[in-house]
């Protein structure tokens, strides 16, 4: 079992019968080493396994389940969909993301996405404990300043979907995969009606998720739905 662990890429730890369950993924191994250590210390979380990239945590949540994800927010930089990826591997896995340095941008962002706490790499022992087992029982771990950036993004979001001057600006291929969207078509079919790639569909779909604030095709259809958003465009630009 350890050899097969070590060829995935991450490590096995004792898996336990009972407990909080916690992966560790970091890419420094001092980071993870001082965590297990802090966690042995307490009856009730257990680390079930390590990764020190991205894609040996998928890996490890394949195999592994888990009721908390402690992740080094660095293994995530510049991929877009890493959270959301995350969740739909392991939808009962809830995330910590640990930062070096936190920012209105980021920290609003991976509430967003679904991370159930951002906390610093810094952060003390006993509060990481205490962040787990609230978080593993449900709760949102947030800080009163990630409380006030929060409640500000989603404020002045409300106000630009209310005002109208705020109409997103969609070019016609845009409208045309939002429509596909709304069909509830996949991107392959998104791709083969538009005349182009499915890589192509997913950077439009980026552009697309970045102007309405959205994160995924769910919420994008749910916007649209809200929203009328294909009423303000013309019929010929919707259809394919």
């Amino acid at each position: 079992m350890k050899d097969r662990s070590l060829q995935d890429g991450f490590e096995e730890d004792h898996i336990p019968n009972e407990g909080i369950r916690v992966i560790l993924a970091d890419s420094q191994a001092i980071y993870r080493v001082g965590i297990r250590k802090v966690f042995a210390l307490e009856d009730d979380i257990r680390v079930v396994a390590q990764a020190e990239t991205l894609s040996n945590l998928y890996s490890a949540l394949q195999r592994f389940p888990a009721d908390v994800v402690i992740l080094e927010g660095n293994l995530i930089a510049g991929v877009v969909d890493a959270i959301p990826e995350l969740i739909r591997r392991a939808p009962q896995a809830k995330i910590i993301v640990q930062v070096t340095e936190s920012n209105e941008s980021t920290t609003v962002e991976l509430y967003r996405r679904g991370v159930r706490g951002v906390v610093p790499r810094a952060i003390s022992p006993d509060l990481l404990v205490k962040c787990v087992r609230k978080i593993s029982a449900g709760e949102t771990w947030i800080d009163n300043q990630s409380v006030s950036w929060v409640i500000e993004a989603y404020r002045a979001q409300a106000t630009a979907i209310m005002s109208p001057r705020s109409k997103p600006h969609l070019s016609p291929k845009e409208v045309q995969i939002i429509s596909c969207i709304t069909r509830g078509m996949r991107n392959k079919e998104i791709a083969y009606h538009v005349g182009t790639t499915e890589q192509v569909i997913k950077n439009y779909l980026r552009k697309i998720y970045d102007k309405l604030g959205v994160s995924d095709r769910l919420e994008l259809a749910l916007y649209c739905m809200h929203h009328q958003l294909l009423k303000d465009y013309p019929q010929d630009q919707q259809l394919p």
